[in-house]
């Protein structure tokens, strides 16, 4: 093996011939730590930690990267006494007829497989050197993260893992061990420059076996021929170590020769900026605002929940607990499913299987349980609650039983748009008020505080002038609220008027989309406001869209300007829109003696604007004691 380092500086140096070179299973990051040594060193012949039943397989699918496969051998079977009644219960409580299945997967971020595609690329020889085992029993432990191998050498991380390696306890180890440092032995003796990559945590015990052989090798068990199989596009996740949207950018890198070597890191950006596209194309208007500020606020929040859990870079579950408690339910969703995407897949010809955790569904509907020839980190099970959309059989059965004479608000909405309302009304008052404002010289009293303006006007004669703000004069009881002008009344098909409930509800008229092209539950749809009117305390007042005296108005905005006019006891109507008053507006307010008091819309939060806006609509009281649990925040 040609290197600078003498082989007592290298750990990996097993003798002249050979090298050993520990990876971690299903780990990107080693993968192009292997990668880079391949690429430095020189060798003849790649030896790996498979056996010798895969190998055919195994090198057929690796040309087909960067599309996924999966070699898979079943157990072959194994005599079993005559079945007994009393037997029966035992076996059926303990598995003894379970028989777990072995896999191979074929993943671009496996150490092993990235090595085999890049010695086939080269043409160098391959041996597969693992004992053939009929009931394979996988070794496996939590290891450091890897990201470490970016400041790290891979010899300086593997060492480092050496006391926390345990000696193997099963017999079926040791015995692969065993035959595995023999296997290298026989392989010096046809080549020069040996290369065998093993499990890390093999790594201390090969080297054991290998200077303390055994003359007599272990014996194989009798096992079946390999097959591979594809695997369905949504269960990849659990073939693959990293996650499949990462795996992506990774064969992304390599097609275009872009630099790959920060994709654990850079790859979650570019995963929440695309979860974001497919967001804002689904919800649309409805959507929230995603801005760098809330993406920021999410990787910081990737990052402190990695930290907690001792890990450098964040698995599924850390990135989607992130997007929850930053960005809501529906983001969180797009990126779980933009995580599981993967953009590199083809047919090849292959029957298709389905995975889960430690689990295969073979191409004839039968559930088995297997265990991966090389195994990574543990994975297992995290609970994360979502409201997840509807799909479109649901939604249009809920469609269906749909009672149009019964409709009512949700009392959570109703309390946070009355409390706007109230703002507004609020902030419609002070600019009353400042309208009647005045500036006068200081004399005793500094008043509403000193008038810059006034007091630089006459600085020539060296005078303060004070703000006088006279008290507030009259009440508000009419707001428009226009979020969407002009608003197309296609848009906003649905127009209504609501009555209070109670004394602390306004009476309110709108213009919305229509709510029967969203449903979300059962009896449960939603609807985005493009205009309101507010009137409290609240009055009986005749329908505003079907009101006679209002068809003098060409638009839906008139109408509810026209609306607040004609209805409001106060001189003033508070209006809140994007733009002030157009000539058409302050023209019905005058024909009906009313003065309008504009409030831009950018002085309050665009975020909170968008949820404003939604309204979601109950098939009766009686379904709000279950909305909640359909009710999903954008």
């Amino acid at each position: 093996m040609k290197s600078e380092s003498s082989p007592n500086q290298c750990p990996f140096v097993l003798s002249s011939k050979s090298v050993c070179l520990p990876v971690v299973h299903g780990s990107g990051n080693c993968a192009l730590a292997v990668r880079r040594w391949l690429l430095e060193h020189e060798y003849d012949c790649l030896a790996v930690c498979l056996p010798d039943s895969f190998k055919e397989n195994v090198l057929e699918a690796v040309q087909y990267l960067p599309t996924p496969s999966i070699v898979v051998q079943r157990p072959q079977s194994i005599y079993l006494p005559k079945w007994k009644p009393e037997l029966e219960e035992h076996q059926d409580e303990e598995g003894a007829c379970a028989e777990a299945w072995s896999y191979v997967p074929i993943d671009p971020c496996q150490p092993v497989i990235s090595a085999l595609r890049l010695a086939l690329g080269e043409h160098k020889r391959i041996e597969f050197c693992d004992l053939e085992t009929n009931d394979f029993q996988p070794l496996a432990a939590e290891t450091p993260d890897t990201y470490a191998l970016k400041t790290v050498s891979l010899e300086r991380f593997a060492t480092a893992l050496l006391p926390t390696i345990m000696r193997p306890y099963h017999q079926q180890a040791t015995e692969r061990i065993n035959y595995m440092a023999w296997r290298i032995r026989q392989l010096e003796k046809q080549y020069d420059r040996v290369l065998f990559l093993c499990n890390v945590l093999h790594w201390p015990w090969l080297r054991e076996a290998y200077f303390s052989p055994s003359t007599e090798p272990p014996l194989h068990d009798s096992v079946e021929p390999s097959m591979a199989y594809g695997v369905h596009s949504n269960t990849l996740a659990f073939l693959f170590g990293e996650l499949p949207f990462i795996t992506g950018l990774y064969e992304q890198a390599r097609v275009r020769l872009d630099d790959d070597e920060n994709l654990s890191i850079d790859g979650v950006k570019q995963l929440l900026t695309s979860a974001r596209r497919s967001y804002l194309q689904d919800l649309g208007k409805r959507a929230r605002r995603i801005t760098p500020l809330l993406l920021r606020q999410c990787l910081k929040y990737i990052r402190n929940l990695s930290l907690v859990e001792s890990r450098m870079t964040p698995d599924l579950y850390t990135v989607g607990v992130a997007a929850q408690q930053i960005l809501g339910d529906q983001y969180a969703i797009h990126v779980i499913d933009t995580a599981k995407h993967y953009p590199f897949e083809s047919d090849l010809g292959w029957s298709m299987i389905s995975m889960g955790i430690d689990q295969l569904r073979l191409p004839d509907g039968e559930t088995v349980s297997a265990t991966s020839r090389l195994p990574g980190q543990p994975v297992y099970w995290r609970s994360l609650k979502l409201n997840r959309k509807p799909d479109r059989q649901q939604r249009e059965k809920w469609k269906t039983q749909w009672n149009p004479y019964s409709q009512c608000s949700w009392p959570p909405e109703d309390n946070l748009i009355e409390s706007f309302r109230t703002r507004v009304m609020d902030r419609a008052k002070a600019v009353l008020g400042s309208d009647l404002a005045r500036s006068e010289k200081f004399s005793n009293s500094i008043q509403d505080g000193i008038d810059i303006r006034e007091t630089l006007r006459h600085w020539y004669d060296g005078d303060i002038y004070v703000k006088v703000m006279p008290p507030s004069i009259g009440t508000l009881d009419s707001c428009v609220m226009l979020f969407d002008t002009p608003a197309d009344p296609k848009d906003y098909p649905w127009q209504s008027t609501w009555f209070a409930e109670h004394k602390d509800e306004s009476t309110l008229a709108f213009f919305a989309t229509d709510f029967r092209n969203e449903m979300i539950g059962p009896g449960i749809a939603v609807a985005t406001y493009g205009g309101s009117l507010f009137i409290y305390p609240p009055l009986a007042i005749p329908d505003v869209w079907s009101d006679p005296r209002l068809e003098f108005v060409t638009s839906l905005e008139e109408r509810l300007i026209a609306a607040a006019c004609m209805h409001s006891r106060e001189r003033h109507v508070a209006l809140l829109s994007p733009r002030p008053p157009i000539a058409s507006w302050r023209r019905t307010a005058t024909r009906l003696h009313r003065k309008l008091i504009h409030i831009p819309l950018s002085q309050f939060n665009e975020a909170m604007i968008q949820q404003l806006r939604l309204v979601h609509v109950l098939n009766g009281r009686e379904v709000r004691s279950y909305a909640e649990h359909f009710i999903r925040r954008a």
